[in-house]
Order: C-alpha cells, then structure tokens, then sequence
C-alpha cells in the first residue's frame, strides 16, 4: 500500500476509534442515575476541575449504583464518630461508604503529628476503611476538554493500588499509593493518620463539562482518600 494511503487508514482508523470512545461515554451519561451531592451545608453540585475533587462528595444514589461497599455500615459517621447530632460525626452516616474527618488539638493527638509529611485541613472529610473490590463515583464539571494530572491527598499503613474510570471507561492503569507507615510512632492505629500527598499519580483525558469519576480501591485497602486535586496537564 502506498504511504498516504496507508496513513489515511491509520487516521480513518483512530476517528472510528474516538468516535466509538465517545459514544460509550454518552451512553453512560445517559444512563448514569447517580446525581452529584448535595446537602444543607455543601451546595456545590458537580465538583470542579481544575480543582479540589473531594472523595466523601461522592455521588448519590446509593449501593451498586453510586457506589459499591463491602458492607452496609458506615464504620465512621455514626460508629468511631458517635452519632451526637453533629454534621461532622454524621455526615452521610446512613450510607455504606466509611467516612471520617480530620481531628486536631485531641489530648492524644491524631491527625496533626510529627508522622505527618503533609499537614492536612481540620476537620477535612476522607473515605477511609477501604477494601480490594470497592468503588464509588464523583460527577465533576470540568472547564476545558485536555488532558489534566492530579495530586492525591491520602494515608496509607501498608500501601496499595486504585484506578480511575472516566464516563465507564477505564483511564488509567494500577496507581500505586505508597505506604505511610512509620515505625517511630509507636502508637498502633495512628498509622491509619500519617498524611502524605502523591504528586500527579494520576493523569486523565476530561471532555469539557459533565465527567463522572469512579476510585476503584484494587489492592490492601485500609487507605484514606481526602481529595484529588486536578490541574491542567502540560
């Protein structure tokens, strides 16, 4: 075959492709019957990027469809945080996803020591109590089409791997969460508050507008996930 015509198939080959990509996006959007969170105090909608993606905005819609946990309890809101009428010890404590918050100035202290390689914002909400086969979706209104890498906030006592899916579709391989743990703290299950960020482990193709993203928790587990923050890739 002669040289354009072999390239003119290589490009008619990589539009059928994208064409198809997009059109599986669509078709999950279309059908996608999560809805971004919403309460009293956050009004937010669908999260922005570039920007903070917060994990404990996850989506509503509940189990198998915003979400996927491995049990129906949520071991944070409502059971480590007494249920007390407050926002932060009950925040989404009806639902299966484990969320707690960051905790400072505690006789004990908690998530603001020397173990830190990051100090993290008080009372800052993360998913935690993560296991292999675990997922959940965030709807997010990104300004402009690219490609856009993000740093993750997060524990970690024995490292691991997540993903990342775009509108359904896979976007990326196995990301390594490196472990936090330090062997000088001698106090046991402060190894679960040692915050560390991962500089740009992920990077993401976003269209412009309404994305939905799922975290799928593939390997350990027992990591906490603050947010993700997005930027514009070079």
């Amino acid at each position: 075959m002669p040289r354009t015509g072999f390239h003119l198939c290589l490009v008619l080959a990589s539009l059928f492709a994208g064409a198809a990509w997009c059109s599986s996006r669509r078709d999950f959007l279309a059908q996608y019957k999560g809805t971004p969170f919403e309460d009293s105090r956050y009004h937010g909608g669908a999260q922005k990027i570039p920007g903070k993606v917060y994990c404990a905005f996850y989506d509503r819609g509940g189990e198998g469809v915003a979400y996927h946990d491995s049990d129906a309890k949520n071991n944070g809101s409502g059971a480590l945080n007494p249920a007390d009428g407050s926002y932060l010890n009950e925040f989404r404590m009806n639902e299966g996803v484990d969320i707690s918050y960051t905790k400072m100035d505690r006789k004990t202290p908690i998530d603001d020591t020397q173990y830190d390689r990051v100090k993290p914002p008080a009372n800052m909400f993360y998913v935690g109590w993560t296991v292999p086969g675990e997922w959940f979706d965030i709807t997010v209104d990104v300004k402009r089409s690219g490609w856009y890498s993000a740093d993750l906030l997060y524990t970690s006592n024995r490292g691991g791997t997540i993903s990342l899916d775009v509108d359904g579709e896979p976007a990326t391989g196995p990301l390594k969460i490196e472990s936090t743990f330090d062997a000088a703290d001698r106090v046991a299950w402060r190894q679960w508050h040692h915050w560390n960020v991962a500089p740009g482990i992920a990077k993401v193709k976003l269209r412009r507008g309404i994305n939905v993203l799922t975290v799928h928790i593939l390997t350990e587990g027992q990591m906490n996930l603050a947010y993700f923050d997005f930027k514009r890739a070079g």
